[in-house]
C-alpha cells in the first residue's frame, strides 16, 4: 500500500439522513494502488479474503514497452493489509464471484484472455471450463458474473477490447444451469456489462455501457464513435432461470453510464458509475430512487465483505481499490449445507 487515506465522502440524500447508508465520518481508504491498466470485478471469499482482477490492456503494456501480460488476480488480505498476486495470468479475469460453496467463478474477456466462464476450486487450487462456447463459437469477452440462489450463474458479454474476432451474433446475457447448459435469455439489453441477482431472486439488474466501439485504443484520436445506451435496467427473473425487461431505473444518457453492481441485504444497488461529472457509488432503491452517493475516481466494480466486515464496501477504480464502511450489510449467497 503506496497511499493512505483518500477522497473524502459525500454524504446520503436528506431522505436517508435520520440513518444514512454511508456515516457522515467514513472516509475511502486506498488499501491497493499497484495495478497495472485496470483493477475489477472485487469480490470477497467466504474467509474474508479480497479477490480483483487487474485487466493488463496489451495495448497500453505495448506502450510501456513491457512484455505482454494476460491478466491477474489479485489478493488482499484484511488482517494483514498486504497484496499478493492469486493467479497470474488471469486469462484477462474481468467480474469475480464466489459460489455458494465457496468456489471462484471468473468472467474471462478477450485481448489474449480465456473468453469463457471457469470456476476455481479454492481448496484443491484447480480451475474448471464452466462454459468456453455458445452453439459451437467462442463468446465475444464475458465482463461480469451473478449467481442465484438455485446455484444458477448469470454473465454478460459484451466486446470492449481485444484482437479476436466477434462471432457471437449479439452482445447479451447468458445463464448456465446447474447441468451445465448455457442459454441466451437477453439479447434487448444494449452492451450490457454489470449484473446482479437481486436478494428475493425476482430481478435480475443489467447495466448497459455502450461505448461505440469494440475496440479500446484502437481508434485514431480523430476516430470518433456515437456512444448508445447507458442504463441501469430492471428485468423481472422467472423460477426457470428466464428474464424479460420490466423497466429501465435509471437513464445516463448523455453521459457514461454504470459498470459494475452489486446489492446490499435490504435489496438497494450500489452502482460504479462512470459519469465524468459525478463519478463514484451510487446507491439505489429497487425502484431507481438514489439514497446515497460516494464520490471516487472514474470506478469499476463494488463488493461487499463478508462476517465482521460485511458493511465493508470494496471499489476497484483505475489501479487501485479502496473500501468504505457503512451502515448498510451486504447481500451475499447463502453458504451450501
Amino acid at each position: 500500500m503506496r497511499r493512505a487515506l483518500l477522497l473524502a465522502l459525500l454524504v446520503a440524500s436528506p431522505a436517508t439522513a435520520a440513518d444514512p447508508i454511508v456515516p457522515a465520518d467514513s472516509k475511502l481508504e486506498t488499501v491497493f494502488d499497484g495495478g497495472l491498466v485496470l483493477t475489477e470485478g472485487v469480490a470477497v471469499a467466504p474467509d474474508g479474503m479480497v479477490y480483483f482482477s487487474d485487466i493488463t490492456f496489451t495495448h497500453v503494456s505495448r506502450e510501456n514497452k513491457e512484455p505482454i501480460q494476460a491478466g491477474h488476480i489479485w489478493k488482499f488480505d484484511p488482517t494483514t493489509k498486504k497484496t499478493t498476486i492469486f493467479r497470474s495470468p488471469s486469462g484477462m479475469s474481468n467480474g469475480l464471484k464466489f459460489d455458494s460453496e465457496g468456489n471462484l467463478l471468473a468472467a474471462e474477456g478477450a485481448d489474449f484472455g480465456g473468453r469463457r466462464i471457469t470456476r476455481t476450486d479454492m481448496k484443491t487450487g484447480k480451475s474448471y471450463i464452466v462454459a468456453g462456447l455458445f452453439q459451437g463459437k467462442a463468446f465475444n469477452s464475458p465482463n461480469d458474473i451473478t449467481i442465484d440462489e438455485k446455484g444458477r450463474i448469470y454473465f454478460s458479454d459484451p466486446r470492449y477490447l481485444g484482437h479476436e474476432p466477434i462471432e457471437q451474433p449479439v452482445q447479451a446475457v447468458y445463464r448456465i444451469d446447474t447441468d451445465g447448459k448455457v442459454h441466451r435469455i437477453i439479447t434487448d439489453a444494449g452492451k450490457p456489462n454489470g449484473v446482479a441477482v437481486s436478494p428475493d431472486q425476482k430481478s435480475l439488474y443489467v447495466v448497459t455501457n455502450d461505448n461505440g466501439n469494440t475496440g479500446i485504443g484502437r481508434l485514431k484520436k480523430e476516430e470518433t464513435s456515437k456512444k448508445g445506451s447507458m442504463a441501469l435496467h430492471a428485468y423481472d427473473l422467472a423460477a426457470d432461470g428466464s428474464a424479460k425487461f420490466r423497466k429501465t431505473l435509471v437513464d445516463y444518457a448523455p453521459q457514461d453510464g454504470p459498470d459494475g453492481l452489486i446489492c446490499d441485504k435490504a435489496g438497494n444497488l450500489y452502482v460504479a458509475v462512470r459519469d465524468e461529472t459525478k463519478p463514484g457509488i451510487h446507491v439505489y432503491s429497487p425502484e431507481g430512487k438514489e439514497l446515497a452517493y460516494i464520490k471516487t475516481e472514474l470506478p469499476t466494480n463494488v463488493g461487499f465483505g463478508r462476517g465482521a466486515e460485511s458493511k465493508t464496501l470494496y471499489i476497484t477504480a483505475g489501479k487501485s481499490l479502496y473500501r468504505i464502511k457503512l451502515n448498510a450489510e451486504g447481500y451475499q449467497l447463502p453458504a451450501k449445507k
